[in-house]
């Protein structure tokens, strides 16, 4: 690295948990760094599931340098015993995070490319001397573009739900019927959000957390809106696990938004369609929508559906980098085996950093979500873990790079969404662990929202 390149600052794509993580970490370190946020305000992929409580606590969503730079301020650190919503989360940790960074966060800023200066992914000559490029979209439509000494890439994997297609692709007439399909799971306190489901016939389409999280809400819609109805749809059949540890599982909240999912369909609310794998979405006459299966069956028209079968990363903008990505899960190649989904849960995955997380293109780094690919067990603790190793890597501190400081609790926090604030689960939620993911997005010891977080 010339010594121009290193008097440039670290570009970090999301202000969102684990990028202002990252800026907290890099400040840390002495080493500046730059945040490009697309929305408009510190975490706004997180406020868009501002509804959906977290099954981890403040405690493990909060991480431990962020937590430094803002103890001066008079910043108070919530009840770490408690379980914040995703707005909770946006307003009164990461806004006052970005704030406290300044000018180093920038917002209405979208990235749409990163490359090496002067190099394409195919030219080799000096490579590892030049500064990264990094080309913005800003809000008001212009173009821009900085430099950076390195990238790193938290850009999550929000903003890419799975399609509703068994196949991973979208199913024929999808993007046909997409006003009456969503990706997320409904806030139905919103009066236009409830007004699109009372009363009506919703598929729900999905087998994690975020499903759950949906099927219960449609629920208790159902409770008091007469003619409110759930289809719940499984590539799979259900088995004993369908529903999650219920009231053996170690982390309460979890077990319990299971236990609601499983009450939506042993009391009528909810009908479960087992081993259905949806080829194409056929609209009737009426405005109503047909799923139709692989092996040709059909189901009764519904109103609305609901797809929530997961979230993968959008890896367009970094396309001229050069990356290590696991052929299935689309995670860096030493990183996938340790959070294969078929082998761990989030409490398994060992503890990672700079090691597992670099690419043949030095200093570049997918964290976070992304880093996951399409894997639905990550952890926000685990990815402040893997920003304090960068950050360390980053600052030429290797000792501190390749050591764990973090041990996550023997059971997963595979956080989903949960949306229970009954008396009755509150008394029992002794356990932690939230994320967007989420059946979707997992975030947590920290998360997983859901389709919605941790």
């Amino acid at each position: 690295m010339s010594e121009n390149t290193a008097a440039l600052p670290v570009v970090v794509i999301g202000a969102g948990p684990i990028g202002l993580a990252a800026a907290a970490h890099l400040v840390e370190r002495g080493i500046e760094p730059l945040v490009l946020e697309a929305g408009p305000a510190a975490g706004s992929a997180v406020r868009d599931w501002a509804h959906v409580r977290l099954f981890s606590t403040w405690a493990e969503v909060v991480d431990p340098a962020a937590e430094r730079l803002l103890a001066p301020t008079g910043w108070v650190k919530p009840d770490g015993a408690t379980y914040p919503t995703g707005g909770d989360w946006a307003e009164r940790y990461l806004q006052p995070l970005a704030d406290i960074l300044g000018e180093r966060v920038r917002y209405g800023a979208r990235v749409t490319g990163v490359s090496r200066t002067g190099r394409d992914r195919v030219v080799d000559a000096d490579r590892d001397q030049q500064p990264f490029t990094v080309h913005i979209e800003y809000a008001d439509g212009t173009g821009g573009r900085l430099f950076a000494r390195a990238v790193i890439d938290a850009s999550g994997t929000w903003s890419t739900p799975g399609p509703l297609g068994g196949d991973g692709l979208r199913a024929l007439g999808e993007k046909a019927a997409a006003a009456h399909i969503s990706y997320r799971v409904p806030d139905l306190k919103d009066p236009s959000v409830r007004a699109r489901y009372a009363g009506r016939r919703t598929a729900v389409v999905g087998s994690g957390a975020s499903a759950f999280t949906a099927l219960a809400a449609l629920a208790g819609l159902a409770r008091d809106e007469p003619g409110t109805h759930a289809v719940w749809i499984l590539r799979r059949g259900i088995s004993g696990s369908t529903f999650g540890g219920g009231e053996a599982d170690q982390l309460p909240a979890r077990g319990a938004l299971g236990l609601a999912a499983k009450a939506a369909v042993e009391d009528g609310h909810a009908d479960a369609v087992t081993g259905f794998r949806t080829e194409a979405v056929e609209t009737t006459e009426d405005g109503r929508l047909v799923l139709v299966g692989e092996d040709g069956r059909l189901l009764d028209p519904v109103d609305e559906v609901i797809g929530l079968t997961g979230f993968r990363p959008d890896l367009s903008f970094v396309d001229e980098l050069r990356l290590s990505l696991d052929e299935r899960l689309r995670a860096p190649v030493d990183l996938a085996p340790l959070i294969d989904p078929n082998v761990h849960s989030c409490g398994t995955v060992y503890p990672h950093g700079a090691g597992e997380l670099s690419h043949p293109e030095k200093d570049v780094y997918l964290v976070g979500m992304k880093s996951y690919g399409r894997a639905p067990t990550f952890l926000a603790m685990t990815g402040y873990e893997q920003v304090r190793s960068i950050a360390a890597a980053l600052a030429g501190d290797h000792e501190a790079a390749g050591r764990v400081e973090l041990t996550l609790p023997e059971t997963g926090v595979c956080g989903g969404a949960g949306l229970f604030d009954e008396p009755d689960t509150a008394e029992v939620s002794d356990g932690g662990g939230c994320c967007a993911a989420p059946a979707a997005l997992q975030i947590g010891t920290e998360v997983p929202a859901p389709s919605g977080g941790c």
